[in-house]
């Protein structure tokens, strides 16, 4: 193993092995039938791929093998694959396509329907499932093998997030930025041959790739893929395929432990489940039913500021603040103090204390946005990294979650900005000024929280709101709020800005009159003091001194 290694070096390290490869359904490919496939597909690359442009290729597809496959193509033609969200939809995607530059779109008969009637001039369109797809493949089936001369410092894959523009920004992942965190979990749970990691979490996001799929190439070990997360099909696969190590994201937790509990739960070989922004009731639970460590970490897509989970930690706090990584006030920069908490152990000084989260040393892992220096420089400010994740800590140095930078949330385990949103409520006649920001979820991630001003000869019609919303067909299902809080002004900055953090840091508990819509709900109906418990995160209280 080389000091630096990189995707390529790994991937070419499987390629004389047998015993062990990628499961899907009742496929099963060998390492060296991997490698073998990424080389003719990286030939093919070679072939279609113009060497005058970016040699960049989008995927559009569930986790089936055919990802994995053109991932190892990828590193072995020195090519950069976009992993295309395949919840976007037209123009959203076509931007995603075009921002990143790509040649050549590969997508699947599940989603070709997806790229119907874009707008997207100079880029092929190949459908892997179509009889196209041998044929392009046959004249380079059994090519002499070609190895890109890479280094970690290379361009591997440009994933998209969301920032606090509310746009989509491809973030920039290196090869180091795949190898680094699949050789650090591969030897901090001691992961090898003998082990096979599941993939259920989309391979266009991060956490799929440098919490999966890298992890199995470093650790030599096999993988399972499943297209779609399944929680009732969840501990079946695992006893399919022999799963050792999962990883995760968002709510798969919350889902798992809400099937039906089996006396035989904790019969499975399912030994590690990483991932981030699992509660810790879900946790708990977890653990207790399947018999398998889970380990709940802090990061993002970007890779400035990571926090890894503390053993005897505080339930809900998401580890111990590392060093170089600082809570600062937005606005002067300055160290906020720790939190004071009451007798029930909610925060009293959260104004104070709630701070952004900034590595002081740096960038830490982040390589930048793909064409967006506006961005990078959002990020990038007096040699510190600017996560825009807001934070508390307490006096013993644990850090916890306090939520989002006004710019952006995560619903379902899906980055949104709150910019869009804006936009589309600010259609509505009845309102001035709207600010869309999240609050916690009582289960896991954000909720959609609006704080609106009527106009001046308005007052805030629940009905005509509620059927306003059920007519913009460009706001998705996940992006409606079920939270308006209706406010008479709004908290500013001395510039006139909205404290969005403000808003947020409050919630619902306010003088301004709060109205809630559930989902699967048809009206918004006062918030009332009796229902205000339901809303409150599960881990509010627990754990704090």
């Amino acid at each position: 193993m080389t000091a630096d290694p990189t995707v390529t070096s790994l991937l070419v390290g499987l390629s004389e092995i047998d015993d062990r490869g990628l499961q899907f359904e009742d496929t099963h490919i060998s390492w060296r039938e991997h490698v073998r496939a990424s080389h003719d597909r990286a030939a093919l690359l070679r072939e279609l791929l113009d060497g005058s442009a970016p040699p960049h290729i989008g995927v559009l597809m569930d986790n089936v093998p055919e990802f994995s496959l053109l991932l190892g193509a990828a590193a072995l033609s020195g090519s950069v694959i976009a992993g295309l969200n395949t919840t976007r939809r037209g123009e959203a995607l076509a931007r995603d396509i075009l921002l990143t530059d790509c040649q050549v779109v590969f997508t699947d008969s599940a989603h070709l329907a997806l790229l119907d009637g874009l707008d997207l001039p100079g880029v092929r369109v190949i459908d892997v499932d179509s009889d196209e797809w041998p044929l392009l493949l046959a004249p380079f089936t059994g090519s002499v093998p070609v190895v890109a001369d890479t280094t970690p410092d290379d361009l591997f894959m440009l994933i998209f997030t969301s920032g606090t523009s509310g746009d989509p920004k491809a973030v920039r992942c290196t090869h180091g930025k795949v190898t680094g965190p699949g050789l650090m979990l591969a030897e901090r749970f001691g992961l090898g041959p003998s082990d096979v990691v599941y993939l259920s979490m989309p391979m266009f996001h991060s956490n799929a790739i440098m919490a999966g799929w890298g992890v199995a190439l470093a650790a030599r070990s096999g993988v399972a893929l499943r297209r779609r997360f399944s929680a009732s099909g969840f501990v079946s696969d695992l006893r399919k395929f022999g799963v050792t190590y999962a990883n995760y994201v968002g709510k798969p937790l919350s889902y798992i432990v809400a099937t039906p509990e089996q006396p035989d739960d904790a019969e499975n070989p399912l030994r590690i489940m990483y991932g981030n922004e699992g509660t810790a009731p879900a946790v708990a639970e977890f653990t207790r039913r399947f018999g398998a460590r889970v380990v709940d970490g802090f990061g993002s897509t970007e890779g400035g500021v990571s926090i890894a989970a503390t053993p005897g930690a505080p339930a809900g706090a998401l580890g111990k603040l590392p060093d170089g990584i600082e809570i600062l006030d937005p606005e002067t920069g300055l160290l906020c103090p720790p939190a004071e908490f009451d007798g029930e152990g909610r925060i009293v000084n959260a104004d104070a204390a709630t701070g952004e989260l900034v590595n002081t040393r740096g960038a830490g892992m982040f390589s930048g946005y793909y064409k967006n220096p506006e961005a990078d420089a959002e990020r990038i400010r007096d040699g510190r990294y600017h996560s825009g994740d807001l934070g508390y800590r307490d006096r013993d140095g644990f850090v916890y979650f306090a939520g989002r930078s006004s710019g952006w949330l995560r619903v379902d385990g899906e980055n949104l900005g709150a910019a869009p949103i804006e936009r589309v409520l600010m259609r509505y006649p009845g309102f001035a000024q709207v600010s869309v920001y999240g609050v916690p979820d009582r289960h896991v991630g954000d909720r959609v929280m609006a704080a609106v001003i009527p106009t001046v000869t308005e007052d805030f019609d629940a009905l005509d709101f509620a059927r306003f919303l059920e007519a913009q067909t460009d706001l998705g299902p996940k992006q409606v709020p079920t939270l308006v809080r209706v406010c008479r002004d709004f908290p500013r900055t001395a510039t006139f800005k909205i404290l969005t953090r403000s808003l947020a840091a409050e919630r619902w508990h306010c003088t301004d009159p709060v109205w809630i819509r559930e989902r699967g709900a048809s009206e918004f109906v006062p918030l009332s003091p009796e229902m205000t418990h339901l809303l409150e995160p599960l881990t509010v209280g627990s754990g704090h001194r």
